[in-house]
């Protein structure tokens, strides 16, 4: 790592690290981000990727990515490798840095017979239930346990009778000795180890005594030389029990906690049992279903890493917590995509209209952009015929007052072709309106300069005879209205989070003009293409956002 130097501050936490570098407290920045390898990451993560690789980048240091692997009855190397992928996707790297709290298992069980021998660790037998009755309350004190004080002869010989695996789970723990009295619940003799016989998912069986995360985390920045802790805003009533273990462990290298608010968005799911419990049950797909906020989840749907990166920066960095918008979210994947998203039509729920006045047989090339946005992208042919498909919500019996559709006997523009005027109307047996009768004006094709009259409204279409076939999914808030905190998700997910439309078209050279696998589709929202290991075959679009939006920057 190269020297590093005070940088013009754009939050909190870049002071204090410029005053500890003037301060000459540390002369490199090493940051690390910690995750739990117990389930995806989620936008909530984004903030403390973002900040943790961010920061060290912006001093010219490093950042380390180190997995809390901790707790062998809920990690897997699946969730692993997904944050890796996750991290690699929003464009950051911690280059050969890859680190396990797993690695340090050694060290650590070496500093806490350490501090046994120092008589600040003892072996308590009191069960959960009773260290956490001892432990008292905000305004009740702790209370000693009656295994405090013993030898520390007797409490090296029990957490080597733990380490051997010749006790039960839940049989004893091993506790920091602090203080019972302290106002700081955190500081009241906190549990370091427990006993649990579960195989690790990379020590296997080799170990069945394993570290807490209060003790475990700060040693494993000490061991690693990180300078500055980041974390969420939760651990600030921890950091005297970080500094406390430090301290006591006799390592050299001091990193110091530094504490940030956490980015809540509103209608989100970030809590990682719900989402569990949403697999298990079958009401989501996987960890990257498109509903949930997941960073995979949020990819499949079709955002950008620049998109989730700039909503974060515009959030900010704060000490106070707050509740963002979703809208605002859904604000930035629209800004990103608007000039890079070529524009296509797409009709979801096709009703048949036969233009009969037009000539049969015959099929025309109309010019179109690809993106009005980005005259870079420039132009495309679209096929038009004697028949073409329209959305089903563009056309009313019965239109209300100042409709801009298509209605009998009114005239409307199709998109990049011609006026036409709806004369009669087809139904089935069933009284279903299955194909509408209609005739062009040849005089008012679009580009003619035609000034003669305006229409009633302009709706887009595609012809039916070279149109391809696809199936659309729509997404939705996962829960219904106020259902968000509800504990029955069975009846908390709303039926129409997820609408399948399986018979939509879209105009046939689609991918003729493709720059990426994401569309915009004239006059409803941006798509993404869903890749579908199953049905290889099969054109699915997975809608990323509508196009109006609600948000307004403040």
């Amino acid at each position: 790592m190269n020297q590093a130097k005070p940088i013009k501050a754009s939050n909190f936490i870049e002071k204090f690290i410029n005053e500890d570098l003037e301060q000459g407290i540390y002369q490199t920045i090493c940051t690390r981000f910690p995750p739990e390898p117990n389930g995806f990451l989620h936008i909530g993560h984004v903030k403390a990727v973002m900040i943790d690789f961010g920061t060290a980048r912006k001093y010219n240091g490093i950042c380390n990515l180190r997995f809390d692997d901790t707790n062998p009855n809920a990690e897997d190397d699946e969730f692993v490798e997904s944050i890796k992928n996750d991290i690699h996707w929003l464009g950051f790297d911690w280059g050969d840095r890859l680190y396990f709290c797993s690695d340090y298992f050694a060290s650590l069980y070496e500093i806490a017979v350490r501090m046994i021998k120092n008589g600040v660790a003892y072996v308590d037998h009191l069960s959960k239930e009773e260290i956490r009755d001892y432990r008292g309350t905000f305004t009740v004190p702790g209370r000693d346990s009656p295994y405090r004080n013993r030898s520390v002869e007797e409490n090296l010989m029990w957490f080597e009778k733990m380490k051997k695996g010749c006790l039960a789970e839940g049989e004893c723990v091993l506790r920091a000795k602090i203080d019972m009295q302290s106002p700081n619940l955190n500081m009241r003799d906190p549990v370091m180890y427990r006993i649990s016989y579960t195989p690790h998912h990379r020590t296997g069986s080799e170990w069945c005594i394993y570290p807490m995360y209060d003790f475990s985390h700060p040693l494993s920045d000490a061991l690693e030389g990180v300078s500055h802790s980041l974390c969420s805003k939760e651990y600030e009533d921890h950091r005297p029990l970080y500094n406390w273990f430090v301290e006591q462990s006799g390592l050299e290298h001091k990193p110091r906690q530094i504490e940030f608010a956490r980015i809540h968005v509103s209608n989100a799911l970030t809590s990682k049992r719900k989402i569990k419990k949403l697999t298990e049950l079958g009401l989501v797909e996987d960890w990257t279903d498109p509903r949930l906020v997941t960073v995979a989840g949020l990819r499949r749907r079709g955002y950008t890493p620049e998109a989730l990166l700039n909503f974060i920066e515009a959030a900010g960095v704060a000490k106070a917590d707050s509740v963002v918008d979703i809208e605002m979210l859904e604000h930035f994947i629209r800004e990103d995509l608007k000039e890079k998203s070529p524009c296509v039509m797409a009709v979801l729920r096709p009703l048949k209209v036969t233009i009969t006045n037009y000539p049969e047989g015959e099929i025309e090339y109309l010019e179109a952009d690809n993106n009005p946005k980005n005259p870079v992208m420039g132009r495309r042919k679209v096929p038009f015929s004697r028949t073409v498909y329209i959305d089903r919500a563009d056309f009313k019996m019965d239109p209300p007052k100042k409709y801009k559709r298509l209605a009998p006997g009114l005239e409307v523009r199709l998109k990049h072709a011609y006026f036409i005027k709806c004369n009669e109307v087809i139904r089935d047996a069933q009284g279903e309106i299955t194909e509408l009768l209609c005739t062009y004006d040849q005089q008012t094709k679009s580009g003619s300069g035609f000034k003669g009259r305006k229409p009633n409204g302009t709706i887009h279409w595609v012809d039916t005879g070279t149109s391809q076939h696809i199936e659309v999914r729509v997404f939705n808030n996962l829960f219904k209205p106020g259902q968000e905190d509800s504990s029955n998700l069975e009846t908390a997910v709303s039926p129409d989070s997820r609408v399948i439309l399986p018979n939509a078209r879209i105009e046939c050279n689609f991918l003729d003009i493709n720059v990426n696998d994401r569309y915009q589709f004239i006059r409803d929202g941006f798509y993404v293409i869903e890749k579908d290991s199953e049905q290889p075959d099969k054109t699915i679009f997975n809608r990323i956002v509508s196009l109006k939006s609600t948000w307004k920057k403040k």
